[in-house]
């Protein structure tokens, strides 16, 4: 049994799924795939059932009806991950704006022990991003700066949606008591993750903008995030109340 899964939510993907699967097979960590398919009308979710048949043990898929939003299609993976016992469980977008070459760097950060969440961050040494329009990275940017201002995280890149965790945080965090469930899903859990205790390092990567496909974002995408850090800052947050554990919010 592998001990490492990778979550990609997906809507509208069929230019990028089957290359990304296969990079990701032909590494060299067993990584297996958990598709999260939010009801693709361009014929995603059938792309991956294809591939099924030649990654039988290692490509996984959801199906959901509809777009329910990037952070239940997370939640719904990391569920997905600790009922079928893995110890590492990455978040990755399917466009290669996240390069699977990565993904050995920050496996590697969280099995040391250096990490319990390893982030894939374009800030944390300079500004490492590629092909992304001036203002849409003065908004990136500033925006983690922002949350570093109110949450007091020292984290660079606040926003990332690149990451490992360990199972142990997984199983700390209320899921219940996430609230976002646009883009400020990676905020919230980052303080979450931080709030609870946990050991955070960000690990340098390039990030490429999207060659294919379209892209799924937008300004209420970054409202949403704007007022939920605000009242983030003063929520109460403690461990999940099923799983226990020994970290304890401040």
């Amino acid at each position: 049994m592998a001990d490492k899964v990778i979550i990609i939510p997906t809507y509208n993907e069929k230019e990028n799924i089957e290359k990304m699967i296969r990079t990701v097979r032909s590494l060299s960590g067993n990584y297996h795939i958990l598709v999260i398919d939010d009801g693709s009308p361009d014929g995603t979710a059938q792309i991956v059932k294809n591939l099924q048949k030649e990654y039988a043990d290692s490509l996984f898929l959801v199906e959901r009806q509809g777009k329910l939003g990037l952070g239940t299609a997370y939640l719904a993976g990391f569920q997905w991950a600790l009922n079928h016992g893995y110890e590492y469980i990455f978040e990755m977008d399917a466009d290669f704006s996240h390069s699977p070459q990565y993904l050995d760097d920050l496996y590697g950060a969280c099995s040391r022990g250096e990490a319990d969440l390893a982030i894939g961050s374009r800030y944390c040494n300079g500004i490492r991003v590629i092909n992304w329009p001036i203002k849409r990275l003065i908004m990136s940017y500033y925006a983690s700066a922002y949350v570093r201002s109110v949450l007091g995280m020292k984290i660079f890149d606040a926003t990332a949606g690149f990451k490992c965790y360990r199972r142990k945080v997984l199983e700390t965090i209320d899921f219940s008591k996430i609230k976002m469930r646009g883009y400020g899903f990676q905020i919230e859990m980052k303080y979450n993750t931080y709030k609870l205790g946990f050991k955070i390092k960000e690990i340098p990567i390039i990030f490429a903008d999207r060659t294919e496909g379209t892209s799924k974002m937008s300004s209420g995408i970054f409202g949403e995030a704007f007022w939920g850090v605000l009242k983030m800052k003063f929520r109460k947050i403690t461990p999940d109340p099923q799983t226990g554990g020994d970290y304890l919010s401040d």
